[in-house]
């Protein structure tokens, strides 16, 4: 069996191959090293996802991709957790951005954009990444993620940015005030998926004047920051994955194309056409 893992900062979509036409799929929380330890990872793996575990005889290969996991010392802290459950494995692990491009770009040339809860770019070459100088996180990065998004509207709500009309709703849906926000910011961990869980409030929004601009100005910041950083960005396709890139993928396309930007595929998240390439490339 083939167990292949998506994971993001908020979620991992695990999936496992149990035929080339089969599969099991699986879901537990976000397993960035970068916030968690190895003992946390193998904790919640186990906990979360029993019924997975119960495999583990039977899997032979991993291959995990996942935010925050761009360095050897990050793939050794997956790695190492992972193999505390699934002893018999051999275990790959690699960045969220590489799985991405296997995703959407194939064996082709091509631009991979992460629009979920944080942002990233790369360039795909048809056989490995390159990355730009991206990926600094919520605090300095993420650009139009929905991070981002969260932390804008919070803002303005703080700030008494809002119209009074959005910011009676805002302020209905989620009761926030100074306080409430500078403790899950600033004393308690994950602030980034903490922020990012106001993104939604967007679709409720968009068709608003502020939304309109909210959701143009973020796209746009993605779009300047991130794609035109890439001098040749004009000659190949830009792939998006993620949440933010597919509930508003009209509006991400409107924009690219006013900026000069091929879009090609938009999807949600890449598990499926990951395996798909995984056991493509694997002869299955």
């Amino acid at each position: 069996m083939i167990l292949v893992a998506d994971s993001g900062s908020s979620k991992t979509d695990w999936l496992l191959s149990t035929s080339p036409q089969e599969s099991i799929s699986f879901k537990t929380a976000g397993l960035n090293p970068y916030f968690l330890t190895e003992k946390e990872i193998a904790k919640i793996i186990q906990e979360q996802v029993p019924d997975m575990v119960a495999h583990a005889n039977e899997v032979t290969e991993i291959y995990f991709f996942g935010a925050g996991c761009s360095s050897p010392d990050r793939h050794e802290i997956v790695s190492n957790a992972i193999s505390q459950l699934f002893s018999k494995a051999f275990i790959s692990v690699d960045s969220d951005l590489l799985g991405c491009a296997y995703a959407t770009c194939g064996y082709e040339k091509g631009i991979c954009c992460v629009m979920g809860t944080g942002s990233n770019i790369s360039f795909f070459d048809g056989e490995s990444i390159h990355d730009g100088q991206h990926g600094l996180g919520f605090v300095l990065g993420d650009e139009g993620s929905g991070t981002w998004f969260g932390k804008a509207m919070i803002t303005d709500f703080l700030y008494g940015n809002m119209p009074v009309d959005i910011s009676q709703k805002f302020d209905e849906a989620y009761g926030l005030n100074k306080e409430i926000v500078i403790k899950n910011v600033y004393q308690k961990p994950n602030a980034n998926t903490y922020l990012a869980s106001f993104s939604k409030f967007v679709s409720e929004i968009k068709a608003t004047p502020y939304g309109q601009a909210l959701l143009e100005k973020g796209l746009l910041e993605f779009i300047e920051s991130n794609i035109k950083s890439y001098p040749e960005y004009h000659r190949y396709k830009c792939h998006f994955v993620g949440s933010i890139a597919y509930f508003f993928a009209n509006e991400l396309t409107a924009l690219c194309q006013q900026q000069g930007v091929k879009t090609g595929k938009i999807i949600k998240q890449p598990i499926n056409d990951l395996m798909a390439f995984i056991l493509k490339r694997n002869g299955l």
